[in-house]
This record gives C-alpha cells, structure tokens and sequence, in this order.
C-alpha cells in the first residue's frame, strides 16, 4: 500500500495549510500535538499557540504533552480561542485541572477581598486573574465536551456561579476599603441571565442594589453603600494592570439611569407598587440574590414575588409585552439582522419571550412555573400542559443550539456578539466545536441555523400570540380560580342558570393529574367566559364536558384548544349558541378541526363530495355501506353548513345549496346502492334499464334547509323487456326510498314520491315515454306548477337530458288560459284557507304564513307559468333568480320584488336559526317564529350576535311578511280577470 504523506495526514485532521504546519513542527515531536489539534475547532490557529507555548514555557508544555486529558484540554482551547490561548501562555501555572469538571471556588474570591491590608490594585489584580483561572477550566470542559448542546445548562450554571463568586470578592474588597461601611446592610441582586444561572462567556451583568442602613441614619448608610457599589464596580469593569471581567449593569433598577444607583427595600416596594411598567415585572422574573447580605437579598426576593405574578392583570399586560417584542426586533441594525442569532426573527429573544410570557400568565396560579431559567421553566411549561411536548422538546432543542452557537462564536476572541460571523474560517471554526452530526463546515453551520431559526420564529408565533393568553391574563383572581364557592358565585354573576351543576362540570373535567385535567385547568377559566357570550352557558359547558368526554385523551383535540388562533372562541361560541351543532359535533368530533381556519368550513361542491363518495365506497362494497357512505357526508355537510352558518362564514342562499349538495349526495349514494342489490336480488347480471331520479320543490331548487324534505321522481328508460324492466324499477326505486330513512347509523333523510303523476295511485317509477304520455294528456295545472323546481340529480345524464327536454315545454312553453289561471288562484286561495298551520298563530308561521315563503315562491311560480314561454330568463328552479329574472322583464317592479326577495330571504334565514339554535330539525314548530324568550335569544344571536334583539327577530319578520303581503295580494287577488 501507497504510504499517506505528512501533508495529507495533516488535511485529513482538519489542517487547512497543512504544508505550513509540516514546516512549524518539522523537527519537533509533536505527533500527538497533532493528533490532538486534529480533534480541535481550528488545528492551524491551535498550532500556532501551542509552538509559542512550547517555547515560553517549555515546563508547562512538556507536562501538558505528557498528560492526555491535559493535552486535549488545551489544544481545544487553542484551537476555539487565541484570546484563552494567550491567557494560557501567560499563565502556564493555570493549566493544572483543565479537562476535570470544574467546581466553583467562592472562597479564593472572598479570600482576596477580607485582607484589609491588601493593597487595592493588588487584590483588584488577584480578583480578576482568579476570575480568569476558573473560567479557563469551564471553557476547557465545555469544548471537550462529545455533546456539548446537552452541557450547556450546566456551563451556563457555572458561568452565572462564577460571576457570583466574583462579585461576592469585589463587594468584600470594596467593603475592606470603604470607611464606615460596617452601617449598611447591602445585597446584590443579580438580574437577566445571571440571576437565572444562565449566563454567557461575555455579558454584561445586570444588577440591582438594595441597601438597609445598620443604625438609624438611612441618609447616610445609603451614601456609604453607593461608595461600596462605585468601589466593587470599578474592582470588576475599570480598566487594570488585569483585563477588566464585564461591565456591570444597573439599568434596570427603578427610574433606570435617572434613580438612585441604592434603594432601601420599601423604596424598591414602593416604586413597584405605583410605577414600575409591564417589562419591569418581565425583568424580575429572573431576580435572584447573588452576594452581599443574604438575609436581605432574601428579604427583596420575597418582597417582589407577588409584583411579579399578578402583573398579568394588569391592563393590556399581554398586548404590551407583545409591542416589547416587536420594538426590540426593529431596534437591530439592518446590516446584522439577518445574522443576528439573539435578537433577530427565530432568535434566543423569541424563546425567552415565549417562555417568560406564559410563565407571567399562567403563573400567578400555578406555582409549578415560578422558575427562573429558561430550559426550567420551559420544561414545566411542558410537564404541565402550557406547551405541547413536542413543541416544547423543539423550542428547548433549538435554545441549547442557540446558546451554544452564542458561545461558541464569543469563545473565538472573547468579545461579547450574538452575531454569526460571515468569515469562512471563523465559521469553520464554529461549526467543529458544536460537534454536531453533519455540521462540520460553515455552510451546514449556516444551514442548520437557517432551519432552527425558521422552526423557532413558528413556534414563537403560534405560541406567544395564542389568542388564549390576553384573554386570561384579563381574567381577576376570582375569574380564574375554579374553587367549588368562588367559581359558583362568579358563574352566577356572569349568567349561568344552575351554576351549582356547572361546577360539577367543571370539577369534572379539571380534577386529576392527567395532562387532559391540566390543560383543561388552562381553557376553563377563559371558556367559561367565552361560553357566557352565548345566550346558553349552561348548554355550552354541558356539551363542552359531553365533546371532551368523547375525545378522551386524542393528543391534537386539547392542544387545538390551547394552541389555535380561533378554534377554541368558536367553539365556545357554538356551543353556547346552536344546540344543534352542540348536539352534533360530539358525533362527529374530527370537526372541531375545522374550526381553526375558513377553508374547511367552506361548502363542498357536488364534485368535490362525489370525489369523496368513490374514496368511501371504495373501502364500502355493499349496498348497506354504500348508502351509508353517503348519508355520511350529508351528515359532514349539514354539520359544516351549519359551523359556516353560526360563525358568519356563509350566507342563507349558499348554506341552502350546501344542504341540497349534501342531500343530492345521499340519493346518489343510494341510488347506486340500490341497483346493486336489487340487480342482486333479481339475479341481473347487467340493469334492464337506464335509471334517473329527479328533484323536485325545495330539492329541485337548491333550496332546502335543515327541515326539508326530498321530493323525487324516478325516471327509466328499458333496454329490453319492458315488464321486467318496469318490475325492476320499481323495486330500485322503493330500495332508494328505504335506504335513505332505514338505519340509525346515519342521520335519515326524509324522501317523498307523492309530486309523480297520479300521486300515490300511480306508479312509483316511470318510463320516459310514460312520463311524456301522461303529460301530454292528463298534467293538471298544479302539476306544470310542482315541475317548475324538477332537476336532475341521479342516475344516468343522457337520460336527465332527455328528461328535461320532455318538461321544458310542459313547464315553461304553454303559458296560461284563462281558466288555468283562475285554478292556479283558486289552488293558492285552497293552499291558504287548507293548510293554514293548526294551534298557532298564522302570522308567525314562515312558510305558510302571510307574506311568507310560499306566498313568495308562488307569487314567481305564477309568473313563471304565465310568462317563461316568452321571456327564457324565467327558466329557472331557483326562487331568487326567478325573482330577479321577473323584475328585469318588467313583470314586477324594483319595489315589490325587492319586498319579496328580502321577505323569502329572511325567513328561510329565521328557519336556519330556528333549526340551529333549538335543535328542532323537523316538525310543526321548525317553521314558526318561537314566543319562548330563550329561543327567541338564542336566534338572535345567530342572526345579530346581539341577545339582546329577541324582540326585534318578531318585528322584522312581521314587517317584512306585511310588505311582501301586500305585493302578492295584488299580484294574484286584486286583478284577477
């Protein structure tokens, strides 16, 4: 075998000029200097440090190379950072313990600070070196870390203990020099990331002083602690004969730069109590005392706690926490925007935000969240159900890449950036120490945060702008307390009627330790008031409890609640609005999916559910499934029609279409059903006949509503035998009939046969010729009339062609004689006086009623039947576009036909409410305006959102029914020839 050179074993451990490396170390013995470099972010940069150290300190250097864990403990600081390099050059004597897991050694600080002999450079000096040797044996731990994203808690930890124990020596240092400093209690409360033990390498350390004098002069111990502070601040961020540690930050103590640096604690209280803003509380969240007097460091934190969880109360808290954010993103400097991994869209910011504003919502009730780290708090936001867990696993993955990211890129110089360096060689560097599968390079670094940045920025969005957290920070203490006595006082008070028995609901669902009961701890407070919009709280609640109860514990039902933009308000609304819908849905619960956006509840086309209809019998193969598979998706379009309907999505005309598709589906389900088992039964191989159902009245038109019946007629043309073929018509026809209202598996579907000729006497499937012959002969008036709705809806389309080309001049090409048109006056004179609704007032009845649906419907019937012959726009099935066709035409003037179009238009709007709001689906009372006043309410929401219009839903109907009253009495009684 070819023996590898010096230069391609040196590219192959990562040198990027491995020629030069070859000619720095030719001569030397430094294979295992090489090879340990090798595993290093930078072998070149770590190279160079390692020959100046190998000829500063030969002593150190010949330990190091004989030392293992000490060799890969340096060439990772070499090789990440020339600013540690250099420390370690300096210092080789620092070199003992690097690679150990570091412990921190506050003692060596408050050491150097107690000597009040100690010359102040002298122990300034000692401070700052000692802060250093400790923080060269955490950076040498972290990078030789195998997986440095799961150390990174730990690190943090170390780094923020670090900064305490610096500052606990600088404050005792400052304390030895400080005359007199022996009358003031002082504490350091350390802020941000410190006080979280989250910090970086390279941070400013934001405190906040809080002082308490050790006699009576207050005056004069707060100007001997702001000595004490000025002295400590200069021992860590003044320049020195030693680098200066971070600059330490005060700005975030009340009245910022303009208050005093030093506050006494009922100073802070007071200042919190009357003027402290919405981020300040943010700010306190992490608030955590680091040195100084312990007991009073204590005594702040305690103080501040119930600041900090009630602030969600406050008003408009959440709204302006959310503005925060946004102001802090457009304060970035456009040229590192886009590379800016803290600050910028999908950055750390977008984590903490997230994290903190739920901790400040839900905390003020849950203890569980009163945390300070970010990785901590988020975890109990997940374990208690605030946050799904795989969001939750995501965010907190993506935070440790982040954080780690940050440190690595202040690690190359020490300088404090959260900006991702463009330079190739820097990234290089970077992307080897994350030590992460498939990043080695600068372009997979850049890759790999591009996508955690894009997956970070969604979360954030979906999570923090939930719709659910102004909502419940809005609530009092009392609102979102689900004590048994409180929650039954305040239920009452907001318009429950058995607020006991909504209790019971409530402890129902909220009782346990399930991630279902916690999260239902979440929603409740904030449905409870959403349900009390509703003119029926109690039955929102109810059904609330029934629909959860059916979804057990199915994972995207609660986390759809908790988490959408909308889908828990309309859901509340619905079922404190619609018993109907709140009835249903627990039937068919997949869709309370559909409420999160508009596009599920849009209508489906007759296409669109035929597609549907060939997916479900695919799987469905016999006639029973199939005609099941049908009036399965009539059932998805009532209950979508119905969602479209309550929510504003759709108007009457189009919620009327819907029902009709949904309908028209079921009869072609059972259509096909049942020519299969008929054919079966017959023992046919192939139908004797092409088949056709057509729809008449309210089907025909597209015009049904939720009580509405399917008039058919059924229509063959034989291919043969005609007796047989006759026989079996019949038999499919009768089979449609029953597999339409048969079975309880899905919802009937009332259907009637009695509009075909000869009504009940005749036949109930006829040839084409037959239907031709007996038109041709013996078509009553009324039956031209029944025929101006008649479409096609199954069955063979030639055949429905034909069908209509048999009609056309039937219904529209005769026109009227005069005896016809006195019938057709007589028919609606009998309609009125015969079928005039029994046992309640015919006023209120919107169909029958005067002024009502049929008046209108007839009123264009009869012109269709006077004039279509002439004017082909009349040719239609639908009631409005008849309407339109007339006034065009000149037969009806604007007025009238604008009187009866918003008279038919209303009153089929009142019968979808009327269905929606009490659940009546069918019966005598679907059709009449209630006097019940929680009906009356409970349709005034769906038609206005306003409970408070139950009167007027009487008013405008019975206005509108006068006016179009008045038109068709003229129309059909006062000039009648």
């Amino acid at each position: 075998m070819r023996r590898e050179s010096p230069t391609a074993a040196l590219r192959r451990l990562g040198f990027t000029d491995p020629a030069r490396a070859q000619r720095l170390t030719e001569g030397r013995d430094f294979a295992a200097v090489l090879d340990a470099l090798g595993e290093s972010p930078d072998p070149d940069q770590g190279l160079l440090a390692m020959l100046r150290m190998a000829d500063g300190a030969p002593e150190a250097f010949q330990r190091i190379t004989a030392t293992p864990r000490l060799l890969s403990a340096v060439s990772q600081l070499c090789g990440m950072s020339t600013a540690l390099g250099d420390i370690l050059i300096t210092h080789p004597d620092w070199i003992d313990g690097l690679g150990a897991e570091p412990t921190i050694n506050p003692d060596a600080f408050l050491t150097i600070g107690q000597h009040a002999d100690t010359p102040w450079d002298t122990g300034v000096t000692r401070l700052r070196e000692e802060y250093y040797r400790q923080l060269l044996s955490i950076a040498a731990w972290d990078l030789m870390a195998d997986h440095p994203l799961e150390r990174f808690d730990t690190v943090a930890a170390l780094l923020s203990d670090l900064v305490s124990a610096a500052l606990s020596g600088a404050h005792a240092l400052a304390r030895a020099t400080i005359p007199g400093s022996d009358t003031v209690r002082l504490a350091i409360i350390a802020m941000g990331k410190t006080g979280a033990r989250e910090l970086n390498y390279i941070s400013d350390v934001d405190v906040i002083y809080v002082a308490e004098p050790a006699g009576d002069d207050e005056a004069a111990a707060l100007d001997t602690a702001t000595k004490i502070v000025t002295a400590l601040t200069k021992a860590v961020s003044a320049p020195g004969s030693a680098p200066a540690l971070w600059p330490l930050d005060a700005n975030l103590r009340p009245e910022g730069q303009d208050g005093p640096l030093v506050r006494t604690l009922a100073s802070h209280v007071a200042y919190y109590e009357r003027w402290a803003k919405d981020w300040e509380f943010q700010a306190l969240l992490k608030a955590r005392a680091v040195a100084g007097d312990p007991d009073l460091g204590a005594a702040y934190v305690d103080a501040i706690q119930p600041f900090i969880w009630s602030a969600s109360g406050r008003d408009q808290f959440v709204e302006t926490t959310r503005h925060m954010r946004g102001r802090v993103e457009s304060t970035i400097a456009s040229r590192d925007a886009a590379r800016q991994i803290k600050l910028g869209a999908g950055g750390l910011r977008d984590v903490e935000f997230t994290v903190q504003l739920l901790q400040l919502v839900h905390g003020r009730v849950d203890p569980s969240l009163r945390v300070r780290s970010t990785l901590d708090a988020l975890a109990a936001l997940r374990d208690n159900g605030y946050v799904a867990r795989v969001d939750a696993d995501r965010l907190e993955q993506h935070y440790r890449f982040l954080r780690t990211l940050e440190h690595r890129i202040q690690l190359q110089k020490m300088r404090r950036s959260q900006v991702l360096p463009e330079d190739d060689g820097q990234l290089r560097r970077i992307a080897r120490a994350m030590k992460m599968p498939g990043i080695t390079t600068g372009e997979e670094l850049e890759s790999a945060w591009r996508d955690v940045r894009a997956e970070v920025r969604s979360l954030h969005q979906a999570i923090y702008y939930r719709p659910l957290l102004p909502e419940a920070a809005r609530l009092s203490d009392d609102d979102i307390s689900l004590d048994r006595d409180a929650a039954a006082d305040r239920l009452a008070g907001i318009g429950y009627r058995d607020p006991t028995r909504a209790v019971g609901h409530i402890a129902a669902l909220t009782e346990g330790v399930s991630r279902t009961a916690m999260i239902q701890r979440q929603l409740l407070p904030v449905l409870l008031g959403w349900f009390a919009e509703g003119p029926e709280p109690d039955s929102g609640l109810l059904h609330f409890r029934i629909l959860s109860e059916t979804m057990g514990r199915t994972h995207w039902y609660m986390k759809l609640l908790r988490d959408s933009s909308m889908a828990g308000h309309r859901l509340a609304h619905i079922l404190s609005t619609s018993r109907y819908l709140a009835e249903e849905i627990p039937k068919l619960p997949e869709s309370v999916r559909w409420l999160e956006g508009d596009s599920e509840l849009e209508p489906r086309s007759i296409g669109a559910l035929r597609s549907e209809l060939d997916a479900l019998i695919s799987r469905r193969t016999t006639p029973e499934g199939i005609a099941m598979a049908g009036r399965y998706l009539r059932r998805r379009s009532l209950l979508r029609t119905g969602l479209g309907l309550v929510l504003g999505l759709i108007d009457t005309e189009r919620a009327q279409d819907s029902i009709t598709n949904g309908a028209e589906i079921a009869v072609q389900a059972a259509l096909q059903a049942a020519t299969k088992k008929i054919l079966a039964e017959f023992n046919l191989d192939e139908a004797p006949s092409s088949y056709l159902i057509v729809g008449m009245g309210s089907f025909g038109a597209r015009e049904m509503s939720y009580g509405s019946d399917c008039d058919l007629l059924f229509v063959h043309q034989p291919h043969g035998d005609e007796e047989l073929a006759q026989r079996v018509a019949v038999s499919i026809a009768s089979a449609v009939m029953a597999m339409l209202s048969e079975g309880t598996e899905e919802p009937a579907l009332r259907s009637d046969a009695d509009l075909r000729p000869e009504g009940r006497n005749g036949p109930l499937a006829r040839t084409l010729d037959a239907y031709g012959e007996y038109y041709r002969r013996w078509a009553e008036t009324w039956e031209r009339q029944s025929l101006l709705k008649a479409r096609p809806i199954a069955g063979d389309a030639e055949l429905g062609r034909q069908f209509i080309a048999l009609i056309d001049p039937v219904r529209y090409g005769q026109g009227l004689t005069d005896a016809e048109d006195r019938d057709v006056r007589r028919m609606k004179a009998r309609v009125e006086t015969e079928r005039a609704p029994r046992g309640a007032s015919k006023a209120r009845h919107l169909k029958l009623g005067p002024g009502g649906i049929s008046d209108v419907e007839w009123t264009v019937q009869y012109l269709q039947l006077r004039y279509a012959g002439q004017q082909s726009t009349l040719q239609t099935t639908s009631t409005m576009t008849g309407l339109d066709a007339a006034m065009s035409a000149g037969l009806l003037s604007e007025d009238d036909g604008v009187r009866l179009a918003e008279a038919w238009l209303y009153a089929q709007q009142l019968r979808f409410a009327i269905a929606l709001g009490t659940g009546r689906t069918s019966g005598p009372r679907l059709d009449v305006v209630p006097t019940d006043s929680t009906e009356l309410a409970n349709i005034a929401a769906l038609l206005s959102h306003d409970l408070t219009a139950r009167h007027e839903v009487e008013e405008i109907y019975l206005r509108l029914a006068r006016r179009a009253r008045a038109v068709v009495e003229r129309i059909f009684f006062e000039n009648e020839r």
